[in-house]
C-alpha cells in the first residue's frame, strides 16, 4: 500500500536517515521506534505528506484513503464535538452541510439538481446512511454522552479534545493510518478501547508510541530507526527487544574479539617491522589489519538511562496514615472520605480515569493542597520525594542543569550530582546548558535526577512516564522494583504498573477508592470475576 523509494531527510549537514526503501503492506500494523531525536515523527510526517523529504519519494497505492492523527487540539474550537469527528471525512461533511443549507432555502430546479449531486456524494461516502450512528457510538465509547456531543470543542479539556481527534481519524476507517503518540493523555480504559479498535484495522498502519504494552497489543511489525536507517522486524515490541538485545550482545562479543585481534596484530607489526627477516610476515599482518573493519560492527545508538533510587535513612514503624479526606471543586465531589494506611514495602499504583482526582490526592498528600476535611499524617522518619505532573512549572530559570540540581543539596558531593545527571543521560557539556532550554522530556529526566540525589524513603510520583522514551520507562520500572522505600505512583503505563506495583488503589467516580493488595494483573482478574 505504501512504499518509500531512496528516501532521505537531512537538516543541513545533519542526516536523520537515508537510502530508505520500505514496502508497507496491507494487513500489517507497524510500530515505529527509535531514540528521541532519531527522526520517528519526521518520518511519519513525510509518509503522511505533511513534510517533504530531502530526496526520494513516497508511493501510495491509488484510491487508498489516508488518515493522519491531528496534533493540533485547538484547530476545531468553533465546531461541535460531533462535527469535529465528521470532519474526518471532509467530502461527506461538506456535502451534508451544503444539503442542510439548501433545505433551508426555497426550492428551485437548480437546488433540486444540486441536492441530487450531493446525495450521490453522500451515498459514495456513506453507503449505509449510518454516519451519525457510527459517530455517536465512537464518542460514547470515548466518554461523551449523546447529549454532550453538540457542545463546542472550545468547552472541553485538552485531554478530551485529543479523544475527539482520535475519533476523527478512526471514524472514516481509512485504508492507511498514521498515528503519532495516540495514547498520550489517555487513561488505561481508553487505551484498552483504542487497542481493540486498531487490532481490527484491516489496512496499513504506522504508529509511534512510548507505551510498551500498547505496542505489544497492536503491532505485527516493528520499524526501528537507528544509525540513519529504518530496519523492519517481524513481531511486536517485546519480540524486537529480545532479538535486538541478543544481537547487541553478539555484536559486543564480536567487537571485543576484533579489538583483541587488532591489538595483537599491531603488537606483532611493531615488534617485527624493523626486522628484515620478519618484514614479509609483518607486511602480511598489516594487510590483515587493514581489512579488519572494527567500525562495521555497530551496537545500537540508543543509550539506556540508569535509574537507581536509594534512601538516606530507614523508615520507622509509621509511614503514612490518611483519614477521611474529602475535596470538592465548585460543588462537585472529587475525593470522598478517603482513608488508607501505607505500610513498609508498599508500592502503590494509583489509577483511575483522567480527571478523577489522582493529582488532587497526590497534591494533598505532599501538602500543596489542603483538603476540605480529613487529615494526612506522615511518620516522623519519613523523607518525601515528589514528582509533580507538570514539571515545566517546577523546572525553570537561567541556571545550568548542574546548578539547578545542586540547589536541592548544597552539601552533596560534586561527583554525585554529576552522576545523577549522567544516569539520566545528561553527559559532559550537556550538564552546563540552561534549564530554560530543556524540552519536556529533558525536564522529566531532570526531576528524576533530583529525586535520585535527594534519596527519599517515600516517593509520590504523578505521571513520571510522560515524555519519557521506552528505554527510560523500562529503567524506571526496574528502579521502582529495586527501591527499598515505599512509593505511590500515578501512571497509565501498564508495563510500568506490572513492573513494580504490589498494591492497587483506584479512585471511583463517586470519589471513593478501591484498595487492593496485589499486582495490577491480579486486580484486573479480581474485577473480571
Amino acid at each position: 500500500m505504501v512504499q518509500t523509494v531512496n528516501l532521505k531527510k537531512a537538516f543541513g549537514p545533519r542526516v536523520l536517515f537515508q537510502d530508505i526503501n520500505l514496502k508497507l503492506d496491507a494487513g500489517k500494523r507497524y510500530g515505529l521506534i527509535g531514540a528521541n531525536g532519531a527522526g520517528k515523527t519526521t518520518f511519519l510526517k513525510i509518509l503522511s505528506g505533511i513534510e517533504d523529504a530531502t530526496e526520494g519519494e513516497i508511493q501510495i497505492q491509488n484510491g487508498k484513503k489516508v488518515g493522519t492523527l491531528s496534533q493540533n487540539q485547538f484547530a476545531y474550537e468553533e465546531y461541535t464535538i460531533f462535527d469535529a469527528v465528521l470532519l474526518g471525512n471532509r467530502r461527506l461533511y461538506d456535502a451534508i452541510k451544503e444539503k442542510e443549507k439548501l433545505y433551508m432555502e426555497e426550492y428551485t430546479d437548480e437546488i433540486g439538481e444540486r441536492l441530487g449531486e450531493l446525495e450521490i456524494i453522500c451515498v459514495e461516502e456513506d453507503p449505509t446512511y449510518e454516519y451519525d450512528v457510527k459517530i455517536t457510538k465512537i464518542l460514547e465509547d470515548l466518554g461523551f454522552p449523546a447529549a454532550e456531543q453538540q457542545e463546542l470543542m472550545s468547552t472541553i479539556t485538552g485531554g478530551d479534545k485529543f479523544k475527539v481527534l482520535l475519533a476523527q481519524v478512526l471514524f472514516p476507517k481509512p485504508d492507511i493510518l498514521f498515528l503519532d503518540e495516540p495514547t498520550n493523555n489517555l487513561d488505561i480504559e481508553t487505551i484498552g478501547w483504542l487497542e481493540n479498535q486498531l487490532q481490527h484495522h484491516d489496512g496499513t498502519m504506522v504508529v509511534i508510541s512510548h507505551d510498551r504494552h500498547f505496542l505489544n497489543a497492536v503491532c505485527t511489525n516493528i520499524l526501528d530507526v537507528d544509525y540513519k536507517q529504518i530496519r523492519e522486524f517481524t513481531g511486536n515490541y517485546d519480540d524486537w527487544y529480545i532479538a535486538s538485545t541478543l544481537i547487541a550482545k553478539q555484536n559486543a562479543a564480536d567487537m571485543n574479539k576484533k579489538l583483541k585481534e587488532k591489538e595483537e596484530l599491531e603488537k606483532f607489526i611493531a615488534r617485527f617491522s624493523a626486522n628484515a627477516s620478519k618484514a614479509k610476515q609483518a607486511t602480511s599482518r598489516q594487510k590483515q589489519l587493514d581489512k579488519l573493519d572494527v567500525g562495521a560492527i555497530q551496537i545500537s545508538s540508543r543509550r539506556d538511562p540508569s535509574i537507581i533510587f536509594r534512601q538516606k535513612r530507614e523508615v520507622g514503624k509509621e509511614l503514612l496514615n490518611v483519614k477521611d479526606i474529602c475535596k470538592s471543586y465548585d460543588g462537585e465531589t472529587v475525593l470522598n472520605n478517603i482513608s488508607f494506611t501505607v505500610e513498609k514495602d508498599d508500592k502503590i499504583a494509583l489509577i483511575g480515569p483522567n480527571g478523577i482526582g489522582k493529582t488532587t490526592l497526590c497534591e494533598i498528600l505532599v501538602g500543596n493542597i489542603k483538603p476540605d476535611s480529613g487529615e494526612v499524617h506522615w511518620g516522623a522518619t519519613i523523607q518525601n520525594g515528589y514528582f509533580p505532573q507538570n514539571t515545566t512549572e517546577t523546572i525553570k530559570g537561567e541556571v545550568t542543569l548542574y546548578d539547578w540540581l545542586r540547589n536541592f543539596d548544597k552539601d552533596a558531593d560534586i561527583s554525585e550530582i554529576r552522576n545523577c545527571l549522567g544516569r539520566m543521560l545528561f553527559n559532559g557539556q550537556e550538564q552546563e546548558k540552561k534549564v530554560s532550554s530543556c524540552s519536556g522530556g529533558e525536564k522529566h529526566r531532570m526531576m528524576l535526577s533530583k529525586i535520585m540525589l535527594e534519596q527519599p524513603n517515600f516517593m509520590v510520583l504523578d505521571e513520571p512516564t510522560n515524555h519519557l522514551d521506552l528505554e527510560a520507562i523500562i529503567a524506571l520500572g526496574e528502579g521502582l522494583l529495586e527501591y527499598p522505600g515505599s512509593v505511590i505512583c500515578v501512571s497509565h503505563d501498564r508495563e510500568l504498573l506490572d513492573a513494580y506495583a504490589n498494591r492497587i488503589m483506584e479512585i471511583q467516580k463517586d470519589g471513593s477508592i478501591v484498595d487492593f493488595k496485589g499486582t495490577y494483573e491480579e486486580y484486573l482478574e479480581s474485577k473480571a470475576v
